[in-house]
């Protein structure tokens, strides 16, 4: 049990760690590292330690919310397909598809309207 605690305790770190170098170098690409609200917050709590600027950190939010509204067809989607009785495997698939189609709108969407993305 302790054992399994560690390893989401490393992987956690791990993945809020990437999310703040991410950031810090593009903060769009750090919130979609970042695209859950408690990593999120985390990530911003590191990056504002590294380097406390609001304007970052506000790019750094906005591309974090952004990019968990274009990902959220495909929760549903997993949902749906998992609720009809098709297999974990190919539901993930399904939601990974859609959720890549999802950033890519959004990068193009994003890119047009200039967006932190």
């Amino acid at each position: 049990m302790w054992g399994q605690l560690a390893a989401k305790a490393v992987i956690s770190g791990l993945i809020v760690a990437a999310a703040s170098e991410i950031a810090r170098r593009n903060p769009g690409w750090g919130g979609l590292v970042a695209s859950l609200p408690m990593t999120s917050m985390l990530a911003l709590l590191w990056l504002w330690r590294e380097s406390p600027d609001p304007f970052r950190a506000a790019d750094f939010l906005l591309g974090s919310t952004l990019y968990v509204i274009a990902s959220l067809p495909a929760f549903v989607l997993m949902a749906l397909l998992l609720r009809r009785g098709v297999g974990i495997v190919p539901a993930l698939v399904g939601g990974a598809v859609l959720a890549i189609a999802g950033y890519v709108l959004l990068g193009w969407l994003g890119r047009r309207a200039g967006w932190p993305v």
